[in-house]
């Protein structure tokens, strides 16, 4: 019986998230664990935010990592007032997460308990509605979702939302995998007596992403889990902290291999446990999640640190069997695995970084083999992109480039959609939905007309697209690490390339491999402009003839005087200063401010950056 026909069964008569279903409280039963290092801005906020969860909540315990900051003085001073409040002090800081997590479960007295981070909080009700569903479906573990908010700004961006849709309960994890995906600690209550009883602890000392460990011998142990879509954790992301936080900060190749590491470990405990397809799943999430994120940052870091990220990639690649890349061939991650594994020294990395935004973008050339078949390029043929001949075009990587070109006389938006090894003309682009999303706040929408898509008649080859205004903004070839790298060349898929006979032409268009169709439209500068200084995100809807559709994001031109801050006459606000910029995926994305108080924010803004 699969996970989500229990459910109905499971949960009936719980149908308000609290108590038994008729409004009755639960007893206080949960223990919250609350870790900090000196975080003294924050813990309070943190323990206020456990304790005001209600009688659920017996006991908060506060385990500070030896701070310096003067935060267990206000922790105590706080218990002093609050006798469920207790606080713990280590002699040594551990350098990690994992010893003091482990510290507050030795301390819990609860039949039940949940983790909380110093500078994160519990929402209201989180722990009731976790209670309410652990008690309801006889699990040991309750989830549910957790949201990061970004700040200051407050945007807030829900963590495997997918996951957290629907009220389910799980018997065994092996019945959704998925689960793997959500390595975090804190969005959970666990039933204390499982933990002990089978030995889940978080790995001790310096060890970053424990959580990843952790979250991997919970469900070797194969527990009853729950799952709730009730928002249970904020989880705050402050970027510009002057000490990030461990997960925060990417910027050595420490991290990356502390990374690597976790998720070996997680695989090993999966495996060693006879969870042979959650093995799989995590080993699929650290090339889908882990691997594409990190490629996205590669362009940021300087030629030292790509080597070395590049060498320990590779060894963890190497571990990987046949049945690991055989697994949806097609999909960003293995192809980005694969590469890395085909080449000896960085390479690519711009066509790579396209690859790995979300949506996928797959750059051009388009190559192919000898004997016809796609690959990744002339240098690396044993890198197959004959899976995506298969994929559906709603999922395919499609390329589209973008050009904005902001001016006194109206602001104008260019598109132009690459073809695919043919798979674009066979299913007839005919359309694209343009919308601007405004980054802090994703409901603020300004939607663009439908612009139909034409073919690009006498149109340069896709590769000489690519090297004179692709990925890196190189106009050809360049060295192997840092730019465009081998891609740069012509190739087989190149503007002499053998073109495509596979199917039918969509909307005027040809098949041939280096097909291209363009579009183009006014940029409502005004309603960009109206909530005042913002960021604005390009998303594309690029619809084709039988009705399918795929939303894409579109790379960002970089020819001269593209990517310049203009300032605009606006009969309403004076002036608007407009910045169209490329995000570290390569993606368009355009800064607007407004009037006299938006230019002179972008100026205190440049200064602040400069001082410091």
């Amino acid at each position: 019986m699969n996970a989500e026909s229990e459910t109905a069964r499971d949960t009936e008569g719980h149908t308000d998230g609290r108590g038994d279903g008729h409004g009755v409280r639960p007893p206080a039963e949960v223990a919250v664990v609350v870790i900090g290092y000196d975080d003294a801005a924050h813990v309070t906020d943190a323990v206020r935010s456990a304790l005001a969860q209600g009688p659920a909540v017996r006991e908060v315990v506060a385990v500070d990592d030896c701070s310096r900051d003067g935060s267990v003085g206000l922790l105590e001073r706080l218990s002093a007032s609050e006798p469920r409040l207790k606080v713990i002090r280590r002699r040594a800081n551990s350098g990690g997460c994992g010893t003091p997590r482990n510290t507050g479960l030795d301390a819990v007295t609860s039949p039940y308990v949940m983790f909380l981070d110093s500078d994160d909080v519990l929402p209201p009700g989180a722990v009731d509605a976790l209670l309410a569903a652990a008690e309801g479906a006889h699990a040991e573990v309750a989830s549910g979702l957790c949201v990061r908010r970004e700040l200051p700004s407050g945007r807030e961006v829900p963590w495997q939302p997918r996951l957290y849709a629907l009220h389910a309960v799980v018997p065994r994890p092996a019945q959704r995998t998925r689960l793997v995906h959500d390595t975090l600690c804190v969005n959970k209550l666990y039933r204390t007596a499982f933990l002990r009883a089978h030995g889940i602890r978080f790995p001790e000392g310096r060890f970053p992403y424990e959580d990843v460990v952790f979250t991997a011998r919970l469900l070797a142990a194969a527990p009853r889990i729950a799952l709730i879509p009730d928002r249970v954790y904020v989880w705050h992301v402050r970027r510009s902290e002057a000490r990030l936080s461990i997960s925060l900060d990417r910027s050595g190749v420490e991290n990356w291999r502390a990374r690597t590491q976790a998720c070996r470990q997680a695989y090993e405990v999966l495996l060693g446990a006879g969870q042979k397809e959650l093995a799989r799943t995590a080993r699929a999430k650290f090339l889908d999640h882990d691997l594409r994120m990190y490629v996205r940052e590669l362009g940021l870091r300087d030629a030292a640190y790509r080597r070395a990220w590049w060498e320990l990639t590779r060894a963890h690649l190497a571990e990987y069997d046949a049945d690991d890349w055989a697994r949806n061939p097609a999909a960003p991650g293995r192809l980005i695995g694969r590469v890395v594994l085909a080449s000896p020294e960085p390479c690519d990395l711009p066509r790579l970084r396209e690859l790995a935004a979300r949506p996928a973008r797959l750059y051009p050339p388009y190559a192919r083999a000898a004997d016809g078949t796609p690959v990744w390029s002339d240098a690396i043929p044993q890198v197959l992109l004959e899976p995506l001949r298969a994929r559906p075009v709603r999922a395919l990587p499609l390329a589209v480039d973008a050009e904005l070109r902001p001016g006194a006389r109206g602001t104008r938006l260019r598109l132009r959609l690459h073809e695919l090894y043919g798979r674009v003309a066979q299913a007839g682009p005919e359309t694209v939905d343009v919308e601007w999303r405004h980054r802090d706040d994703g409901d603020v929408v300004v939607r663009g007309p439908s612009l139909p898509l034409a073919p690009c008649a006498g149109v340069p080859g896709a590769d000489e697209t690519a090297g004179s205004a692709g990925p890196g903004g190189s106009a050809g070839p360049a060295g192997r690490g840092d730019s465009a790298g081998r891609s740069g060349s012509a190739g087989r898929g190149g503007s002499a390339g053998r073109g495509n006979s596979a199917g039918p032409v969509g909307h005027g268009g040809s098949a041939d491999s280096d097909g291209t169709w363009s579009a183009e439209a006014a940029v409502d500068l005004l309603a960009l402009a109206a909530p005042g200084v913002g960021t604005w995100d390009l998303r594309l809807r690029i619809r084709f003839r039988d009705g399918a559709s795929r939303d894409v994001t579109a790379h960002a031109l970089t020819g001269a005087g593209l990517l310049r801050r203009r300032a605009v006459p606006s009969a309403r606000h004076g002036v608007v200063l407009v910045q169209p910029y490329t995000t570290h995926s390569g993606a368009l994305a355009l800064r607007v401010a407004p009037g006299v108080r938006g230019v002179l924010s972008v100026v205190r803004a440049r200064l602040r950056r400069l001082l410091h």
